[in-house]
């Protein structure tokens, strides 16, 4: 059962929520676009309801909100090492339904995937999630053939009119902070997209044998190396280190854990100077089979959410939509 108030009671349920919680959601960035004039819509604190855009799709995930870009791990000196404090606050994450179950993938990453990932875990512990419904699909997205385009792990649910807002509130925490005495009852059912304008065929026979399917060559020859589909997308999870040493004492300074992208030089580099999958298309390969094979057979669903982001962001126009269709093509009759 779920509420239905006032825009002005929303406004003062985010006052409430924002005493106990720092809140991130997607937000625009006039001018901070991939050119000069242009805006881009990724996550960041918020400070009220008007600044979420809810509108459009993020063009970052929300992984950034709960995944540093880069993350101190611990700092050292000649003698010591210290591990940052967790922040004491609370996160509260509004995120559309595809990152949701993008949430489960990481947590299969870090917390599911060998010992759990100290880091991580501490600060997923501190999160709630807010579901932003989606009433049309976003241009390159697929949720719908990844059955990712409906939720109910959340723990909140709005949906703003213009004047009034429906809530679904499934914690008990959070409902506790709403007025209900000034709310009416009623049933509320997020809004998800039941089809979208780019479908996909997930391959159902692949094996290794499609490690020299030709689709790579010709997919990967187009490939940059940028690496921008890895940074956008909600479910990578790769990262490298980075040891800080500080100017005054060459023996002082910190290490960090900074997002790294399979498509990229260096990403590879071993000692000794040993490098591997150094063509583009490898990389492709790799990046692919990941996400619809090694995942899937590791923990029975494929990693990827069908979000699209990828296929936005790209500048050389590659469509990893339509290099899953090119697999599955080749299985039919």
């Amino acid at each position: 059962m779920g509420y239905l108030i006032s825009r002005k009671a929303a406004d003062q349920l985010f006052e409430k929520l924002s005493e106990s919680h720092d809140i991130f959601a997607p937000k625009c960035f006039p001018g901070e676009g991939c050119f000069s004039d242009t805006d881009i819509i990724r996550y960041g604190q918020v400070r009220s309801l008007a600044e979420i855009e809810f509108e459009h799709r993020s063009d970052y995930s929300f992984k950034e909100a709960l995944l540093a870009i880069h993350e101190t791990l611990f700092y050292f000196t000649e003698d010591t090492t210290s591990v940052p404090a967790c922040m004491d606050r609370r996160l509260l994450i509004f995120l559309r339904s595809c990152d949701l179950h993008a949430l489960k993938r990481l947590d299969a990453i870090y917390l599911h995937n060998g010992p759990e990932d100290f880091y991580y875990k501490r600060l997923r512990e501190k999160a709630d999630f807010v579901l932003m419904g989606c009433e049309k699909t976003c241009d390159t997205g697929f949720c719908a053939s990844m059955g990712t385009n409906r939720a109910d792990q959340y723990d909140l649910y709005l949906k703003l009119n213009q004047n009034t807002v429906l809530i679904d509130c499934p914690s008990k925490s959070l409902r506790a902070l709403i007025n209900t005495s000034d709310a009416g009852v009623c049933e509320v059912t997020p809004d998800y997209v039941t089809e979208n304008e780019e479908k996909v065929t997930l391959p159902e026979n692949l094996s290794v044998e499609s490690f020299d399917h030709p689709v790579w060559e010709a997919y990967g020859s187009r490939c940059i190396g940028c690496g921008r589909c890895n940074f956008v997308c909600p479910t990578c999870a790769c990262f490298t280190m980075q040891d800080i040493i500080y100017q005054d004492n060459a023996r002082v300074g910190e290490r960090r854990r900074v997002w790294a992208s399979c498509q990229v030089d260096g990403y590879t580099d071993i000692a000794g100077g040993g490098s591997f999958r150094k063509k583009q298309s490898e990389r492709m390969r790799f990046k692919v089979m990941h996400k619809i094979y090694d995942f899937e057979k590791r923990f029975g669903y494929p990693m990827c959410v069908g979000c699209g982001r990828c296929d936005a962001v790209c500048p050389e126009y590659i469509s990893y939509a339509n290099l899953i269709n090119e697999l599955a093509k080749e299985e039919q009759p």
